[in-house]
């Protein structure tokens, strides 16, 4: 959600590359975006609402410079304009932010600085942090208002910040991500890594509660709450830029899906000593949660179902934002299993908070080994999937899905088994990721491009599956779609159902099967269209889509088709799959 990007070096021509950097952050969602930079001893700043990737260099001619700071905004306080849109001033013009995150209390600094006679122009809570500054800077130098005004917020944030007269830049963080690329006497300062991954593999993850300031080819950090000084070291990362690129591919969203022939089987491939660690600490917990949020969230539920059929464990389940209301279950011998692609989203790092607070241990499956989520992990799995930036998550959810079933097994000792089944499921994917697969199912996709509802049905393992389905639909192609638990439809939802409503039921070959083909004959017999995910076509179906008959992985399986459609349907809708709107890929605010 927004993003941050911010350069000092030796090039000069900082703000295009600091626009470029911002177009590398599109994927996290935005609405309005602006730069700032230092030039001939003044701060300059151009803002725009609409698309940075529309953004030509012959569309504003920026000064030579050296230092500049960039921002894309998703409206959170005010409306999407240019005044409300990043880069902002202090008051005296002097100071200039960009800020991630939400300043909770920030009406009462607003009215405490209006007594003193500050004016505002703009209806967000960024501004007000520039104003702070520029009070605490009357009597304090400029990084000691910083240490200070950051003090006073509460909430979940992430600034960077310039003065117009000094070669520096300030970069603060708690709870929404930071990260310092380090190049050549040049640094680079960014939400996410692939803003500045074609310059620089190097970097140097910011923490909760520090601060860092770049001057004259030096950084230097320091802890706001020690009140010291800190060291940090500087990581090579793997990815590289191709990873990170669509390549030949119109979108990112379709090349995630193609490269699940891949991220399967690095997903498999984990340390078998960190997976047993992980079963032992499950068996011997007094209660395990596992948590998530969005498509994560789904994930982890599935994971509850895997548990209770392979290796007869409970395991409780709760999305991350309603985990607090948990919290008088937890002990020091609670064990807590994060699910997260990116590693900063909110409400899972809360959660994360509050279960520390108990004593709790942490594990974190995520795809980002450097988040927060996996620097304050007790164990941490990886996903192996490489970036991620289409918003609806494709490739990390696979990943998640075996990593949980992997899990599963080894806690009932038989991780050998779970390995050979999910190798089994990985090979069978060339059969669905290929061009007259596409094509059968983009038939079906013309056919209900201009439907106004569907949904997707399933049972056992497969229940959190249409759920996750719905939200595929939902995210890019903008048609409601529903997911529900093939026995619930007669408790109610079976009322929506008219002639030719498409009704996506996922089958597969398990104790469930029967089950969910009668429902779907209740469905057809109300005039729903019956669309089978299933290893076998059944009389009830209207359009069959086939999935390879995958055991316990059927989930895993199940869920490729539907990634397939969400995408074919977004695209013949004109939508943009990769950027749907109102969401962003990380959420880093509550």
């Amino acid at each position: 959600m927004c993003g941050i990007f911010a350069y000092s070096g030796p090039r000069n021509n900082a703000p295009l590359l600091v626009v470029e950097g911002l177009k590398c952050l599109e994927y996290r969602g935005y609405d309005s975006w602006g730069v700032a930079y230092q030039a001939k001893g003044d701060i300059k700043i151009y803002k725009k609402v609409g698309k940075i990737g529309d953004f030509k260099a012959k569309d504003h001619k920026f000064e030579t410079s050296s230092l500049a700071i960039g921002h894309s905004r998703w409206a959170t306080h005010g409306g999407v304009n240019r005044v409300n849109a990043h880069p902002h001033f202090s008051e005296n013009k002097e100071i200039v932010l960009v800020h991630n995150g939400i300043f909770e209390n920030y009406l009462d600094t607003k009215k405490f600085l209006e007594k003193k006679g500050h004016k505002f122009i703009s209806k967000t809570d960024t501004e007000v942090i520039a104003h702070l500054i520029e009070e605490h800077a009357k009597t304090h130098s400029f990084e000691d208002s910083v240490k200070m005004a950051i003090k006073e917020i509460e909430g979940r944030y992430a600034i960077v910040v310039i003065k117009e007269d000094e070669n520096k830049i300030i970069a603060a963080r708690k709870g929404s991500p930071l990260i310092i690329g380090v190049g050549k006497n040049e640094f680079f300062i960014a939400s996410d890594i692939p803003a500045f991954l074609k310059y620089t593999n190097k970097v140097i993850y910011l923490d909760d509660n520090q601060i860092c300031t770049v001057e004259n080819k030096k950084i230097s950090f320091f802890d706001n709450i020690k009140e010291e000084e800190v060291k940090k070291r500087i990581i090579e990362i793997e990815w590289d830029i191709e990873s990170a690129e669509k390549g030949e591919h119109p979108h990112f969203m379709i090349k995630e899906i193609i490269e699940q022939k891949d991220t399967l089987n690095r997903a498999i491939n984990q340390d078998p000593k960190v997976i047993e660690q992980v079963a032992k600490e499950i068996k011997k917990a007094f209660g395990t949660y596992f948590i998530g949020c969005g498509t994560a969230g789904k994930v982890a539920l599935v994971g509850e179902y895997l548990f209770a059929k392979i290796s007869k464990k409970h395991i409780n389940f709760a999305f991350g934002s309603e985990f607090p209301y948990h919290r008088q279950f937890l002990t020091n011998k609670t064990l807590l299993i994060a699910v997260s692609q990116s590693g900063e989203t909110a409400d899972t790092l809360e959660a994360i908070e509050i279960a520390k607070e108990k004593g709790v241990k942490i594990v974190s499956i995520v795809n980002v080994e450097s988040s927060t989520m996996a620097r304050i992990s007790d164990i941490v799995i990886p996903l192996k999937a490489g970036p991620e930036k289409a918003v609806a998550s494709t490739k990390a959810t696979t990943s998640q899905l075996a990593i949980l079933t992997l899990l599963a097994y080894a806690c009932n000792g038989g991780i050998l088994e779970g390995k050979h089944l999910l190798i089994n499921a990985a090979s069978q994917i060339n059969d669905m990721i290929n061009p007259r697969y596409e094509d059968h199912i983009m038939k079906l996709a013309r056919k209900i491009k201009n439907v106004e509802s569907m949904y997707i049905i399933g049972r056992g393992m497969n229940y959190p599956i249409a759920l996750e389905a719905a939200i595929k639909l939902q995210e890019v192609s903008y048609i409601h779609a529903e997911g529900f638990a093939g026995g619930e439809l007669k408790h109610g939802p079976i009322a929506l159902i008219s002639k030719d409503t498409p009704v996506i039921a996922l089958v597969a070959n398990d104790d469930c099967k029967n089950e969910i083909i009668s429902n779907a004959t209740e469905v057809k017999a109300r005039g729903g269209y019956i669309i089978g995910v299933s290893p076998e076509n059944h009389e009830v179906f209207d359009y069959w889509i086939r999935v390879p008959d995958a055991g316990n992985a059927s989930p895993i399986l199940n869920i490729i088709p539907i990634q397939i459609l969400a995408y074919q349907l977004a695209v013949l809708r004109k939508n943009n799959p990769d950027m749907p709107r109102n969401l962003a890929k990380s959420v880093t605010v509550k």
